[in-house]
């Protein structure tokens, strides 16, 4: 179990990757990116966010701490994520896939050929 910002959540994307190996796992992220994103702007908004949240029961997280998370991930500075910023953004905050994300990278390399 880990915290952020003052939120507690656990971290169960090991798991999930174990259960699902690195292809699926990546699959279920672009599935959690769907659900969170503003489907005309294609990108996660703080509104989409708020709206969505409650579907990853984060409905308790206060505006500031929905903002510091879109913050953290928006590498580039647009103001929203990307898929792939929202990817980066939980591998960041999975302790558990940070140690093992070498082991996936391999791995779903190794799937590609």
């Amino acid at each position: 179990m880990g915290s952020r910002n003052g939120v507690v959540f656990e971290d169960f994307f090991p798991a999930m990757v174990e259960k699902l190996g690195a292809e699926g796992f990546m699959k279920e992220l672009g599935n959690g990116f769907r659900l969170l994103m503003d489907e005309e702007k294609g990108v996660i908004t703080f509104q989409s966010l708020k709206r969505n949240s409650a579907l990853l029961g984060l409905q308790g997280m206060s505006d500031e701490e929905l903002m510091c998370m879109l913050r953290e991930g928006d590498l580039d500075g647009d103001g929203a994520l990307n898929e792939m910023e929202f990817c980066t953004l939980m591998f960041r905050l999975s302790p558990g896939l940070m140690e093992s994300s070498s082991e996936l990278l391999e791995e779903a390399i190794v799937s590609e050929f």
